[in-house]
């Protein structure tokens, strides 16, 4: 049975209720738990620090839990853009540099309630470029609710930054994102989790062809839905862009559903998708990026 590496896993030391009373996020065991059931070996730990919707956590909490896993877990860092200053010129490379030496390999979820184009955004991105980490970011179409990195249908504003920061390796996830897999009305409000078959490709199919420094990152529903809602699509769409696809779980609450992994099984024991293909996406690709 293949062996799968999560890009996208959260974990919180100490839980608290959501607005619901549920309780946020998944502790280490409950994490460790999931994992096993999923045939889960490696994962990367994404901190979240952005206040619109959840309580932030410090970096230092995923290092610490990263440093005792012996191996098994892999700290990204994340840093608000408003944090120091909250303007543009913040130096935020101090930060960025403190976190890659204390063994950092990325930075994520990045996902604050700006516009791509928002001053401050554009500042940590241009630092996040000098020190050569990967970014893991989530979007919306909403302004001033909720979290996510705001753009336009088609993301003018995303495909601005790819062309800005050519260095700078962005991994594409969340509803807002997943939802350009396929073709949308740009004028038309957009659906967070579409069904039906897709008669024409998005436009993130676009984007990875243009622009080598997008990845994906197929977790949550949103990834899954995705890739579920047209096997032949999908097919074809995992077959093109095998080498900038991870596989993740995004899984923040003890009992949520998980079933992009096993999905991904049948397809490859149904010839889809072939074993080569399965394995970048499920391990081979996460080892590429995080060494």
């Amino acid at each position: 049975m293949i062996e799968f590496f999560d890009i996208h896993a959260h974990v919180y030391k100490y839980q608290y209720p959501n607005k619901d009373g549920r309780m946020l996020f998944i502790n280490e065991k409950q994490l460790s738990r999931v994992h096993q059931q999923l045939n889960i070996k490696k994962a990367v730990l994404l901190p979240i620090v952005s206040p619109e919707v959840y309580v932030p956590q410090s970096v230092g909490e995923i290092i610490d839990i990263s440093n005792d896993s012996e191996g098994k877990y892999i700290p990204f860092c994340n840093i608000d853009p408003r944090v120091l200053t909250n303007t543009s010129d913040a130096p935020i490379g101090r930060l960025l540099e403190h976190y890659a030496k204390l063994g950092c390999k990325g930075i994520g979820e990045v996902m604050p309630n700006l516009p791509w184009n928002d001053i401050r955004l554009q500042n940590l991105l241009r630092h996040v470029e000098k020190v050569q980490l990967p970014l893991l970011f989530d979007m919306t179409g909403n302004k001033n609710i909720s979290y996510g990195i705001y753009d336009e249908p088609l993301m003018p504003q995303l495909e601005q930054c790819l062309i800005d920061y050519p260095n700078l390796q962005f991994i594409g996830h969340g509803p807002y994102f997943w939802v350009h897999i396929s073709e949308i009305n740009k004028d038309a409000q957009t659906v967070s989790y579409p069904t039906g078959l897709i008669s024409k490709e998005g436009r993130i199919s676009y984007l990875l062809r243009q622009y080598p420094n997008l990845s994906v990152d197929l977790s949550a529903n949103s990834g899954y839905n995705a890739i579920s809602r047209d096997l032949d699509f999908t097919q074809s769409f995992l077959q093109e862009f095998q080498d900038r696809i991870y596989f993740g779980t995004d899984i923040c609450y003890e009992g949520q559903t998980f079933k992009t992994a096993e999905l991904l099984i049948t397809m490859a024991n149904e010839n889809k998708i072939t074993s080569k293909v399965l394995k970048k996406i499920a391990q081979e690709n996460f080892m590429k990026l995080v060494g």
